[in-house]
């Protein structure tokens, strides 16, 4: 006889994917567990470990709102989170790293929103460094319009976090979206493995007319970089290098692809130029090489995603960011007039 599934009946289900994440994940789900909101359902899925995280938390988390998953295999950020979304009922999904700790209010805030804003389909989280809550991690994605994006507030005092507010697209590390949503825009791209899907996926999600609400007092502490951790920083910059020019090919529309392209190209060079100031340069020249070699099967997605827009370019071209200087400076970037109203904040 089949187990009842909980997330068939809660209106939000957690998925929190692990991988190697040592005493963080337990952390996490601990306080995943003693949220103020309790209608929720939990799905904890382990890309194949070498540590024993996953069962440390399986010992300790006795709930029969966690559900706990093996895959048995590292398939990466994107299908480990794809895989596990297949498996929601809920109308609501959100993806929690396990190296965060969220407030205890922190999930009613993020299912409050979409409440209030039952036409927006992304929902980011503040997010504040683990060791020092007096910094930002995060406050939300953004993206140049060149083709690079950022994580806006990295760094900055807290004191700084903007009100919530539209942003590009939500982190990846504390990310609610409507299911329905995720899955019709095709979940994240599984070409990626890691870095930048986020981003990707919330441009693909724009294109389809969907927004993105960074909810301020939606807060969780974020360590950051725990389950790569044992790589070195050669998978972090082939990776992030390689995913941001396919999500640059892929999702910018046509009458900004081509003007932007040239640009594109010159922050290409420029970020060769400062890896080889900074004696790094193999894994840059490797991850645009490996864009370039990509760019068949990419070119053929930007057809179907240009093909099944839904958006005119001028909508795009609203939420990007058209000046250096807040990206050179991590600051959080909204969109000025094109923001959604602050209902929840007032």
């Amino acid at each position: 006889m089949t187990a009842p599934n909980p997330e068939q009946e809660a209106p939000v289900t957690v998925i929190v994917l692990n991988y190697n994440s040592d005493d963080y994940l337990v952390r996490c789900l601990a306080a995943v567990k003693d949220q103020d909101y309790r209608n929720f359902a939990v799905i904890v899925a382990d890309n194949d470990s070498d540590d024993d995280s996953f069962q440390a938390a399986r010992d300790a988390i006795s709930d029969d709102r966690f559900r706990f998953v093996a895959i048995n295999e590292n398939t990466g950020f994107a299908r480990g989170n794809n895989l596990m979304v297949a498996e929601v009922n809920s109308p609501l999904v959100v993806l929690l790293n396990p190296d965060t700790v969220p407030a205890t209010d922190w999930l009613g805030k993020l299912v409050e929103s979409a409440a209030v804003y039952p036409d927006v389909e992304m929902f980011g989280s503040t997010q504040l460094n683990l060791d020092d809550p007096s910094l930002l991690d995060g406050a939300g994605d953004n993206y140049l319009a060149y083709g690079v994006p950022w994580r806006g507030g990295f760094g900055h005092r807290t004191e700084n976090l903007p009100p919530t507010r539209e942003v590009f697209s939500p982190c990846g590390a504390a990310a609610m979206f409507r299911t329905g949503a995720f899955r019709a825009a095709g979940g994240f791209d599984e070409r990626y493995f890691c870095y930048v899907e986020d981003v990707d996926l919330g441009f693909r999600l724009r294109l389809r007319g969907a927004r993105c609400l960074q909810v301020a007092d939606a807060v969780v502490h974020h360590a950051g970089g725990v389950s790569s951790a044992g790589d070195n920083y050669y998978f972090s910059i082939f990776h992030g290098t390689r995913n941001m020019i396919w999500t640059f090919v892929k999702n910018m529309p046509g009458p900004l692809f081509w003007p932007l392209l040239p640009i594109h190209i010159a922050i290409l060079f420029i970020l060769l130029l400062r890896a080889g100031l900074r004696r790094k340069i193999k894994p840059t020249v490797c991850g645009i090489v490996a864009a370039c070699r990509g760019l068949p099967e990419i070119w053929a997605s930007r057809r179907t995603i240009q093909r099944n827009s839904n958006i005119r370019p001028g909508a795009i071209a609203s939420a990007l960011c058209w000046s250096i200087f807040p990206f050179l400076n991590r600051a959080p970037y909204s969109f000025g007039k094109h923001s959604i109203p602050s209902q929840i904040s007032d």
